[in-house]
């Protein structure tokens, strides 16, 4: 309450509805230690209603976390660990970022898969090295979402007995009561998922909730979900059970009313002396825990070295030497080949150095190729490589953060790239906390021809490269496909999204072209001017180079001096020195000309006020990929017409 007040902004409703069972199973059940946040064992704790951020804080504050009451008093303000929301990173101890509703379900739903896997890999008899839970509160507005139910479908199926979600059932959303719009038995929706369901009645009910909270931990089979009867604000006398108390404090009468009740001083921040006691205890348990663990983990590189070496080097997300040694190559020899099939082979290249790379598809595989050949697959009875999502794209990707954020693992998920539309909020959100996740986007463009506009991606990936720490590659053959994987697979900071082609396309005759290893850069010089110095410069990216390669050498044969820059990656490219990029896109040339069969949007960057981007701002047809190709200007003989143009034109002072 005194958070709130003091920052005039934030939502005391729901911690103090949830306090009690917070208290419960932060005191009998959560396994963590306060001086390690990151040990490896720990459980993992969501606040999937991420709105009840003060909750956690507060939480982490008396536990013995690494945050102040100075911190606490600074909630929501600039600088401070105590955001608005729950941000990974900020304060040790938040595990993901939430707020947005539902993905919190998603996240934990991924954290408890990943320690599935980790258990599989690395558990032996008398050696438990991975062995925790994963528990997470949510709330009417989670479980409204979408995503959340794409979630709980999916762990129902695969049986994650050590998933516990408490669901904060106050009836109260922004709006009124939830009557207005929620009137489902959430509890047998999710008996239909397969779920086993506990039901509290008393959010107040301390005993009630251990022994529910108890029940979930005994189920191995099937996650649990406790349907948690609670009254938001209690026991603020006015405002508790309204939806005035859910996203606006209370008010300083309001708040010493609520005190008086609570038989608490009016002091602001204050905390009890007793206190001290269970922040103390909360710091030798978890000691005393993470120490047991530790002898354990001795022992076990005693007995398993190889093991023990490789549990550390995923946990630190350490790639093993050799990692990139022995990728397919390619060359015209080969044949034509879609980038969705050069990125299979790359993907079971990495698979076979890599044993943490799972992944899969939301029921695309045979199409997205993201399939790793005799990985098996994960199940309620198997633990393969291969995830079969199901046609659930948003679940799937907000289970990959909850993945990436466990910690061990380099997840992967694919889909057709026009359905990075249901996966964006949890995209965002791999960007916002820096999680290194790989979304497979195929079918990139109008080329894929006669499914139609429905399946043909126009603005997503403008929508994409807009999306802060989120770094795009739309490779141009096999050989820029590989070196994408490579730069994906070694960024640590953050998502990489392959937009990649259904199409089969030539594979560029790198004797008297640029080797593809400049897809490292983001862009570079593929076929240069015969002086070196252009004229005119024209920038392309995936399928559309090819048409722009044979202009630029119709162009040279007339004595043109014209540059062709291959561009897979905008942001890669953003962060290579400015004299490189000076290099590939001289300041001075002006004269410029983009191709890419997507919106234009943001191309007027790369190519100038002067320049001309080819591209599409409206969707587009069902035919035969050559046939809209033509028809829509993404040919050699458009962007010839194009770069005469815009030499023809002359430059702006």
């Amino acid at each position: 309450m005194d958070a709130v007040e003091q920052a005039n902004s934030g939502h005391p409703g729901t911690p103090m509805a949830l306090a009690p069972a917070a208290w419960v199973l932060w005191d009998r059940f959560l396994r963590f230690d306060p001086a390690t946040p990151d040990w490896p064992d720990r459980d993992r704790f969501v606040l999937s209603c991420g709105h009840a951020s003060m909750l956690l804080y507060g939480l982490l504050h008396l536990a013995g976390y690494d945050l102040s009451l100075d911190d606490l008093k600074r909630f929501r303000q600039w600088g401070s660990k105590t955001a608005g929301h729950p941000e990974r990173g900020h304060a040790p101890g938040v595990e993901t970022t939430t707020g947005p509703l539902g993905q919190g379900v998603g996240n934990a739903v991924g954290m408890a898969i990943a320690e599935r896997v980790l258990a599989a890999r690395f558990n032996r008899p008398g050696f438990e090295l991975v062995n925790h839970r994963t528990w997470a509160f949510v709330s009417d507005g989670d479980l409204m979402e979408g995503v959340a139910a794409e979630a709980a479908s999916i762990a129902g199926h695969l049986g994650l007995g050590r998933l516990v979600l408490v669901f904060d059932d106050n009836k109260i959303t922004i709006d009124g009561d939830t009557s207005l719009s929620f009137t489902e038995d959430v509890g047998r929706r999710f008996e239909a998922y397969g779920w086993q369901v506990l039901r509290v009645g008393d959010g107040n009910d301390l005993a009630a909730i251990e022994q529910a909270l108890a029940a979930g931990r005994q189920e191995d089979t099937r996650p649990t979900l406790i349907v948690l009867r609670t009254i938001i604000a209690d026991p603020a006398p006015t405002k508790r059970n309204t939806s005035a108390a859910h996203g606006a404090p209370l008010g300083a009468k309001e708040i010493a009313a609520t005190k008086a009740l609570l038989g608490w001083p009016e002091t602001p921040f204050h905390v009890a002396p007793e206190a001290a006691a269970w922040t103390a205890a909360c710091r030798q348990r978890g000691a005393e825990a993470r120490g047991a663990w530790l002898r354990k983990l001795e022992e076990y590189r005693t007995a398993h070295p190889d093991l023990a070496e490789e549990f550390e080097a995923w946990m630190a997300g350490t790639l093993p030497a050799g990692w990139d040694d022995g990728l397919p190559t390619f060359t015209p020899a080969d044949g034509q080949l879609a980038t969705r099939q050069a990125s299979a082979k790359a993907l079971n290249a990495l698979a076979a150095k890599l044993p943490n790379l799972v992944g899969g598809s939301a029921d695309l595989a045979e199409s997205t190729g993201a399939d790793i050949k005799g990985g098996g697959s994960f199940s309620a009875k198997s633990v393969g490589r291969n995830f079969h999502w199901g046609v659930r794209e948003h679940g799937m990707a907000a289970c990959l953060n909850g993945m990436a954020a466990h910690g061990g693992l380099r997840p992967f998920g694919s889909t057709f790239l026009i359905f990075t539309d249901y996966c964006k909020p949890s995209i965002r959100l791999s960007g916002l906390m820096g999680l290194p996740v790989l979304y497979i986007g195929t079918h990139d463009s109008i080329g894929l021809g006669e499914d139609g506009p429905t399946h043909q991606p126009i603005e997503q990936l403008a929508m994409l490269r807009s999306t802060p720490n989120v770094t795009v590659f739309r490779p141009a053959d096999a050989s820029e496909t590989v070196e994408a994987w490579k730069a994906a697979i070694a960024r640590q900071d953050g998502p990489t999204v392959l937009a990649l082609s259904r199409q089969k396309l030539p594979i560029l005759d790198r004797t008297r072209l640029a080797p593809a290893s400049g897809t490292r850069q983001g862009g570079y010089v593929l076929l240069d001017a015969p002086s070196g110095n252009p004229e005119a410069i024209v920038i392309a990216t995936g399928a559309e180079l090819h048409a722009a390669l044979a202009a630029v050498e119709r162009l040279q044969g007339q004595g043109r001096q014209v540059r062709l820059v291959s561009f897979p990656s905008w942001e890669l490219f953003e962060r290579q020195p400015a004299e490189y990029q000076a290099a590939v896109l001289p300041p001075a040339v002006t004269a410029r000309v983009s191709i890419e069969a997507a919106s234009r949007f943001g191309w007027h960057r790369w190519v100038g006020d002067r320049g001309i981007s080819l591209g599409i701002d409206h969707f587009g047809a069902s035919a035969p990929a050559e046939r809209l190709f033509q028809e829509f200007g993404f040919t050699a003989d458009h962007v010839v017409a194009a770069v005469e143009q815009v030499l023809a034109a002359p430059a702006r002072p």
